[in-house]
């Protein structure tokens, strides 16, 4: 009898893998069809190289051959280190003791996270596996590095897609090569891939047939309800911006007004995800009138927007109306990523009238010198502005573009880590506010952005003093009054080095130089009720670099928003009775407004070119 319930329960198990086995097939091939359909829309791909990185592994090949006793060196040291992989994992699988630590070999690189289940571990073969791939991917990218003598900028590019090739191929990333993968699916009858691939159909439709990749709920978070939530009103806008001046929270506030300048690459909530992260709400706790540009994400309309339209219109607009509306003569500025490159710029501008409109400014994580930009420089050069030209035929970028170059920045993280979670473990991402910020993409305006990867990524023109406003040139040394400036220690985006050699330039300002720990969000978003991370500070800045500053500076535990408080406050005047949003100015509508709330994905986008009305 029970020999037949076994028989059952295996015939039923067998035939409930055969339907979802089915319904994979199935929605596989739904998958391919939206793709394909894509593709034969989008038409023949323009250039078989956009991102122009075959010229870099030319010269890398070059190199080698150039090279090629150091190249035979590098091999025999890498099969000799394969050899003894092999021997150590030889003997564990004939059962030798003390066979199961991990073998020291030159070159191998460190298990990361999506090497946590423990069958790469405990099991032989997936151990051989995970070191096999450590060890070999090691020697790869030494050898890119450091065989024999190469442009290094050229070398720094060959590296970079080097290592998003052998990201690439983790055996984490493939079905048969995962044991948590192959675990889940003989566990749960292959329904694990079932909901990973109806989840990647889903992303698929919403990419309008380009791989939109979740990393998170996308549900869980809306614009206005759990984020962006900070009260205040919409209270000016025209083509490029929204203005919002947030309601006090003290009742008493500081007389000069806090105007802060976000990037325009993203949405400005990233200071205000929610009450406890909020830098705005904190802020206004401290008793400052704040404002914040929303920039517009724009479309076909906004394509021959300058540089000088976002200054003008945007950056000096915003200055002159929180002036207008609270009655002052002088406000502070905060700026950040590229929103403080062009306030750099409108900075050095004013300078150079004599303007007196910024009392002081506040940069965090904004590169002003791009001599050594970090790796986002690897996605610039001439070759691929045409083809960046190319995609902005429409008079603007797509929001998905440079998704895709941040998000390759930190492949491991954003890419290959959510393929397997999401459509192999058929994983529900984790709700989280950042990444839903994240993946609140904004377009870029055809004719800005060219310019600014013309000028600032190529040609360091502001920093050589070449860069010019209204046929003017204007430099560095042009900005005036105090300044706070903020790097983070680990930014991929805007490298510390680079951010401390721009403010080492502003000679005629007097600057307060402050580095952060953790990276270009973490980094400048770390409330003090976290007790998070440390900075350091340094009032000498003669130090050529920034390895050089360090040794002389101090570092704090936690949070420097506390200290960046104390030096506003010194230049934020007296105080005066707390202002209601647009008492002056009129209210338009609430905060967050209407511009932070279109999306790129979003249905309603993509059937209608239609915007907030101005």
């Amino acid at each position: 009898m029970d020999e037949n319930k076994e028989a059952e329960t295996l015939a039923e198990q067998g035939q409930h893998m055969a339907h979802n086995m089915a319904e994979v097939f199935d929605v596989s091939g739904q998958i391919w069809q939206r793709f394909l359909q894509a593709q034969m829309e989008e038409g023949a791909p323009k250039h078989a190289d956009p991102l122009n990185a075959w010229p870099s592994f030319a010269e890398l090949y070059r190199t080698m051959w150039d090279n090629p006793k150091e190249v035979a060196d590098k091999t025999i040291q890498f099969w000799a280190a394969q050899q003894q992989l092999w021997q150590h994992s030889m003997l564990r699988w004939l059962g030798a003791k003390d066979m199961s630590e991990k073998i020291d070999l030159p070159h191998m690189q460190k298990a990361d996270k999506r090497f946590a289940h423990k069958d790469w571990s405990e099991n032989a073969v997936f151990d051989y596996l995970k070191q096999s791939y450590l060890l070999a991917s090691g020697f790869i990218q030494d050898t890119v590095g450091s065989v024999g003598e190469m442009d290094p900028k050229e070398r720094r590019k060959a590296a970079f897609y080097t290592r998003y090739f052998v990201e690439a191929m983790n055996p984490a990333n493939f079905f048969a090569l995962n044991p948590e993968v192959l675990e889940a699916t003989v566990s749960e009858k292959g329904e694990n891939l079932v909901r990973g691939l109806k989840m990647m159909l889903a992303d698929l439709e919403r990419g309008k047939g380009k791989l939109l990749i979740r990393q998170t709920d996308m549900d869980a978070f809306e614009v206005g309800r759990n984020t962006a939530v900070t009260p205040g009103k919409v209270v000016f806008q025209n083509d490029l911006i929204q203005l919002i001046q947030y309601a006090p929270a003290t009742e008493k506030v500081y007389a000069k007004p806090l105007l802060i300048i976000p990037p325009w690459i993203n949405k400005f909530y990233i200071l205000d995800l929610n009450a406890r992260k909020s830098m705005v709400k904190w802020l206004t706790e401290q008793g400052y009138t704040v404002f914040i540009v929303s920039w517009v994400n724009p479309d076909h309309r906004h394509g021959q927007k300058t540089w000088e339209d976002y200054m003008f219109e945007g950056g000096l607009a915003a200055i002159d109306k929180a002036l207008e509306e609270t009655g002052e003569k002088s406000l502070n500025l905060v700026s950040y990523c590229v929103g403080g490159t062009m306030a750099g710029t409108l900075m050095a501008w004013l300078g150079k009238h004599n303007d007196k409109r910024v009392a002081s400014a506040t940069f965090f994580t904004a590169q002003l010198d791009f001599e050594d930009a970090g790796e986002l420089q690897i996605f610039v050069d001439e070759h691929i502005l045409e083809v960046i030209g190319e995609d902005m035929e429409k008079g603007y970028m797509p929001a998905d573009r440079m998704a895709d170059a941040f998000n390759m920045l930190r492949a491991n993280d954003l890419i290959w880590g959510y393929m397997v979670s999401n459509y192999m473990l058929g994983k529900d991402p984790f709700p989280f506010d950042l990444l839903y910020w994240n993946s609140d993409s904004t377009a870029m305006p055809a004719r800005a952005h060219r310019f600014y990867l013309q000028e600032f990524y190529i040609r360091n023109a502001f920093a050589k003093g070449e860069f010019k406003v209204e046929g003017v040139p204007v430099t560095l040394g042009d900005i005036k009054g105090p300044v706070f400036h903020v790097a983070t220690k680990e930014d991929h985006i805007a490298p510390a080095a680079s951010v401390y050699r721009g403010a080492k330039e502003m000679t005629k300002a007097k600057v307060q130089f402050v580095l952060s720990g953790s990276g270009h969000i973490a980094g400048v978003v770390n409330p003090p009720v976290l007790q998070k991370y440390q900075f350091w500070s340094n009032d000498d800045l003669s130090a050529p670099t920034l390895e050089e500053w360090l040794k002389g500076a101090a570092e704090t535990p936690g949070s420097w928003w506390p200290s960046w408080d104390e030096w506003l406050k010194k230049r934020s005047g007296r105080m005066v009775p707390a202002r209601e949003p647009g008492a002056g100015l009129g209210a338009i509508e609430a905060a967050p407004g209407s511009y932070v709330r279109v999306r790129f994905d979003a249905p309603e986008v993509a059937a209608s070119d239609e915007k907030p009305a101005v």
